[in-house]
């Protein structure tokens, strides 16, 4: 391998901190990931712990470490390098993640939001290779997004673009962490398709033939959801189906606001697949220009979960040369 050329890439999330070594070209060498708790200082600990694991498997190897990229789920402000609101992870707020991460690795540090990351490594690396104007759309235990416009990654003026899950899609729904009723994560974000399923159980329970009712089956899940919906049950495929015409909507609105070359979607709930996909852009079609449509491509994630890390690593690159 050509030394010199190593990045670390770390992808933290409501839940866990994913961390890896990935070379020049967007290739993971080593990967780690644990479970994180809401405290500030356990954050803080489980990204350190993280860096620190794959600082020692870089020294191990003799390969330096040229930058580092985190991506948080959260407001960062470009200016300042300081997450200002994380819905999903308030404990972010609090601490001051680039400084406690500099003094640990003394090699440059950057900070960005996580959808960004993973847009940036869809990109450089994944689906969205070659265009130049794209939405990568992350559903996973909330909803974000991010933008690349004209070949750049779009930030706006303190760095706060690409909030799509905290568009306003039901003026009279739920309340939102963010402060505001009715965002899209209400409704298609992971926990409230569960929400949603376990309501529809209970209004529905004794006509319900699905194997979610079924007690001693396990946790209800994201993941069970679409694992049942794949098997071919009725109920699952229904909420997956109005899962996929509320972020529809979404996308049809970004769509025909912005004339995007290709929309990638990933995060956690994309495991459905094409149960999911296909009614997202069904929904599109019924709601965007039909020449917008026409020219845009609707895609799943290329790389998957693996998105955020490799993004993060390719952003630090690039931001640092």
């Amino acid at each position: 391998m050509d030394q010199g050329t190593i990045y670390m890439g770390v992808d933290v999330s409501a839940t866990a901190v994913k961390a890896a070594l990935v070379n020049a070209e967007g290739e993971i060498y080593e990967i780690t990931q644990e479970a994180i708790g809401d405290d500030p200082d356990a954050i803080l600990d489980g990204i350190c712990r993280s860096i620190e694991r794959l600082r020692e498997r870089a020294s191990e190897h003799h390969w330096p470490i040229r930058s580092v990229g985190v991506g948080v789920p959260g407001l960062v402000n470009v200016q300042t390098q300081r997450v200002e609101a994380a819905p999903n992870l308030p404990a972010l707020v609090k601490v001051d993640v680039t400084e406690a991460i500099a003094e640990r690795v003394r090699c440059p540090v950057l900070i960005e939001n996580d959808a960004n990351m993973a847009a940036y490594g869809e990109f450089v690396c994944g689906a969205a290779r070659g265009r130049a104007n794209v939405i990568y759309i992350a559903v996973g235990t909330g909803i974000g997004a991010g933008l690349i416009c004209e070949g750049q990654l779009y930030r706006g003026a303190l760095g706060f673009a690409g909030e799509f899950g905290h568009t306003t899609v039901d003026p009279d729904g739920l309340p939102c962490r963010c402060g505001n009723r009715g965002c899209l994560e209400t409704i298609a974000s992971g926990p409230n398709i569960v929400r949603r399923a376990r309501e529809r159980l209970f209004r529905d329970r004794s006509s319900s033939l699905s194997r979610l009712a079924v007690p001693g089956k396990g946790e209800l899940t994201p993941e069970r959801i679409a694992a049942e919906a794949l098997n071919g049950d009725d109920f699952s495929l229904m909420i997956l189906e109005q899962t996929g015409k509320w972020i529809g909507i979404a996308v049809a609105n970004v769509l025909n606001l912005l004339n995007l070359d290709m929309v990638v979607l990933g995060g956690g709930v994309m495991a459905a697949g094409e149960l999911l996909l296909n009614p997202i852009i069904a929904e599109v079609k019924r709601r965007a220009f039909t020449a917008m449509v026409a020219h845009c491509e609707i895609v799943a994630s290329l790389l998957g979960g693996q998105a955020g890390v490799i993004g993060s690593a390719m952003l630090a690159r690039d931001t640092f040369r």
